[in-house]
């Protein structure tokens, strides 16, 4: 699942001039998304301020990534919008503790990554407004079995207004392991990730 995402390349959003490319992009900092309403910058992370668990105990960790088997069924999601995030892709890592591996995934094709995200807009004391976003996660494609348990729900382009727009029925039902054979994993030596 996404921990650090990177951007090398302008995705096209509208009314957006093209952003500096970023190879290392880590949850708190500001992202590109495309909500309903049009593409704007918001912090990787929701912090799930006022919301419960299961147990109505306050939700305390700051949520970066969530769960597609639930997303629309937990309290701690009540009330988020949808939104997608575009990327050139994602890292992720395997080995032990200070040799872990990092590994680099793209599509193969070289085409843009669509995250399915959700989103909402924390209102601080004093009155600022901060748009938060999180992916949504699903299980792993064979791609990507080997080194995550998870991965986050890649849109295709065609599919980007049945994400955004559509009835929480159609938008559950693309929240799929991105199809086999599609995802391109390289080791990722070249890029610090600190």
């Amino acid at each position: 699942m996404p921990g650090r995402l990177f951007l090398t390349r302008d995705p096209g959003l509208p009314g957006v001039s093209a952003p500096e490319p970023r190879l290392n992009m880590k949850p708190g900092e500001a992202i590109w998304t495309l909500a309903a309403d049009g593409p704007r910058e918001m912090r990787w992370g929701i912090i799930p301020v006022g919301r419960v668990n299961a147990r109505g105990r306050p939700v305390m960790e700051t949520i970066i990534n969530a769960r597609s088997e639930t997303v629309f069924d937990k309290s701690a999601y009540e009330g988020v919008k949808r939104a997608v995030v575009p990327v050139d892709g994602w890292y992720e890592w395997t080995g032990e503790k200070r040799k872990k591996q990092p590994w680099r995934i793209t599509r193969k094709d070289g085409a843009l990554l669509w995250f399915a995200a959700i989103y909402d807009v924390w209102k601080a004391p004093g009155g600022t407004e901060v748009a938060q976003v999180a992916t949504v996660t699903c299980e792993p494609s064979a791609d990507v079995r080997d080194i995550h348990h998870r991965m986050g729900v890649l849109l295709t382009s065609d599919q980007l207004g049945l994400w955004l727009s559509g009835s929480q029925e159609a938008a559950a039902a693309l929240m799929q392991p991105f199809p086999d054979g599609m995802l391109l994993v390289e080791a990722a030596d070249d890029v610090d990730l600190l």
